[in-house]
């Protein structure tokens, strides 16, 4: 798998080998960061990605120039691979391997990225929980409710949908 765009463009990075993990599609990487480009100056942001998988969307957003980014990965085996690949590329981001409905912060990030497993029946309860942001972006299937937030944009990527949050 490559990173999209940014210093970083090119490189690649290990995807964790396991049914847990559904990597975002390089064309739905690219479309989340085009459109916040729109929203939010990515310099002095902070991006948290609390389903981090491979690690991918944390490594574009550093990559695009965020200034902060924090990943969570509940899943031992899989934060290791996220762990490696961050070292691999000498990328340096807030790395934690706890459960994301557990993560408590007080701080406010510009972007929030959900992507949980897809049929865990989660999504609102990870919507209650998750920190301040400005704009939240969940890639889920087309069956998901989202309720209590605005809807800034939507975007299909054949199974896949790109929803784009507002409080």
């Amino acid at each position: 798998m490559n990173i999209t765009a940014g210093i970083l463009k090119g490189r690649k990075i290990i995807s964790p080998n396991t049914e847990l993990v559904r990597p975002t599609l390089s064309k739905v990487r690219m479309a989340v960061f085009n459109v916040l480009q729109s929203y939010i100056d990515f310099k002095n942001a902070a991006f948290l990605d609390l389903f981090g998988g491979s690690g991918i969307m944390g490594l574009e957003a550093l990559s695009r120039g965020f200034k902060e980014v924090t990943v969570i990965e509940k899943d031992r085996k899989i934060f290791q691979i996220i762990k490696n690949n961050y070292e691999l590329l000498k990328q340096k981001a807030e790395l934690l391997n706890i459960d994301s409905l557990n993560f408590k912060t007080d701080k406010k990030f510009d972007v929030i990225y959900i992507d949980p497993p897809y049929y865990a029946g989660i999504y609102n309860n990870v919507l209650k929980t998750m920190p301040d942001f400005k704009i939240c972006v969940i890639e889920h299937p087309e069956d998901v409710e989202i309720n209590g937030y605005n809807i800034l944009k939507q975007k299909k990527y054949g199974d896949k949908i790109l929803t784009f949050l507002t409080k």
